[in-house]
């Protein structure tokens, strides 16, 4: 059996460490082969993680990386980089309006067709909740990375933590509306412990204890 796992960095094993972003090699998909190789050599996990992805970039690459892998099960992970804004324009410009790099209805219709692709290709699709992030710890990131304009422009719009919810309320309604299984991956690292030890220091990326609960939490699911 052939389980592909299609998403963003959070898939790819992105980690921020020491100030910089690098990919762990205990990220979700090799945990979770881990996992099933204790009770079976059986099921072989493919990592179609791709830094920065988005779901209208996924789109695009669905033939390329998930039909041509033909997979038993594909593990869909995407949204937090659909919810994300452009900072350096909102650092320059804080008195000016801007969308999300995908809007959240564009977010909606791309899941619903991206699912519906899969299952015509006789796959069968899973979906991934957003992980949780750490909004003061995003908040100095990306503060360091652009100007304290950018913090007071997210917080008049809301919060970081309200647009990623609502990405995630969307993908769980999109889920119940196709009859499609979601794994509250956020819910359970929530649960997990002391977020400073599971999220990175830039507030969205997980360390390595973050992506073995993540893993762990579709491992129980699905295996």
């Amino acid at each position: 059996m052939k389980i592909l796992c299609f998403g963003d960095s959070l898939t790819r094993g992105v980690s921020f460490i020491n100030g910089r972003l690098k990919i762990l090699k205990n990220n979700y998909p090799n945990v979770l082969q881990n996992l099933f190789n204790e009770q079976s050599n059986e099921v072989e996990i493919v990592n179609k993680g791709v830094f920065n992805d988005n779901s209208c970039l996924m789109m695009d690459r669905l033939e390329r990386d998930v039909f041509a892998e033909k997979p038993h099960y594909v593990i869909i992970g995407v949204g937090g980089n659909d919810c994300d804004f452009p900072w350096v324009e909102v650092a320059k410009r804080e008195q000016d309006e801007y969308e999300a790099t995908v809007p959240l209805e564009q977010y909606r219709e791309n899941m619903t067709t991206m699912i519906s692709k899969i299952q015509d290709e006789g796959i069968t699709p899973i979906l991934s909740s957003l992980p949780p992030l750490d909004p003061v710890r995003y908040y100095n990131r990306i503060v360091q990375s652009f100007s304290s304009n950018v913090s007071d422009w997210i917080c008049k719009v809301g919060g970081i933590e309200h647009w990623h919810s609502q990405y995630n309320r969307a993908l769980k309604q999109v889920a119940q509306e196709l009859d499609v299984l979601i794994i509250d991956v956020r819910t359970a690292i929530k649960r997990a412990g002391d977020l400073k030890e599971l999220i990175s220091d830039d507030g969205i990326h997980l360390t390595e204890k973050g992506y073995e609960v993540f893993a762990s939490e579709i491992y129980r699911t699905v295996h």
